[in-house]
């Protein structure tokens, strides 16, 4: 029987593969997700998912494993996680009546080979007022997301509009990664 690894401990992606209804387990991947600055954000996400995946993948050869990272993109700026309210109040001024792009990179390893991808993804944030980047801040939301915002909770009403994959903003493009997985020889229950 096969068996699928998704290498993370985010809810978010936890939850979009359970929505899939495939079986899988988690594995948590504490690797290193610095990255070297002059990488695009598109070679960063896929550096960091193959990373995360091949971290799992070397104690677990014949699985095949899930490795996803995220970054937001603003004028050429890579924003990663909030450490304090102020940084994640100057995300949110900085986004704020402004578009910027997410980019989520995929890595899957299989028992002989390795799929690696991306998706970017335009966000088009409201202009923001003061009271309503305090009150997120204040909701705890921001810290532990990058770009200091996540779509699918709180968050949601900071976003105008958005054009591509709205679940690879979440963390993880679950079309095409189900595509990439029946592809690399993954059965999948349909």
């Amino acid at each position: 029987m096969q068996r699928l690894i998704l290498a993370s401990s985010s809810p978010r992606r936890k939850e979009l593969l359970e929505n899939l209804h495939l079986q899988f387990e988690i594995s948590s991947s504490n690797v290193d997700e610095s990255f070297a600055p002059e990488l695009t954000p598109a070679e960063a996400v896929v550096q960091l998912a193959s990373r995360k995946a091949s971290f799992i993948a070397e104690k677990e050869r014949d699985a095949f494993v899930i490795g996803s990272d995220t970054v937001v993109v603003f004028d050429g700026e890579i924003l990663g996680k909030p450490q304090d309210a102020e940084e994640a109040l100057s995300m949110l001024k900085k986004l704020s009546g402004n578009t910027h792009s997410v980019f989520t990179g995929v890595s899957i390893i299989t028992p002989d080979r390795e799929i690696q991808f991306y998706e970017k993804t335009d966000v088009v944030f409201w202009e923001l007022s003061q009271e309503e980047m305090d009150a997120y801040i204040k909701s705890g939301e921001p810290f532990d997301k990058a770009g200091g915002y996540g779509i699918q909770g709180f968050g949601s009403f900071l976003v105008r509009e958005i054009k591509g994959d709205y679940f690879a903003v979440v963390g993880l493009p679950v079309s095409r990664t189900v595509r990439e997985l029946r592809n690399a020889g993954f059965v999948l229950p349909y």
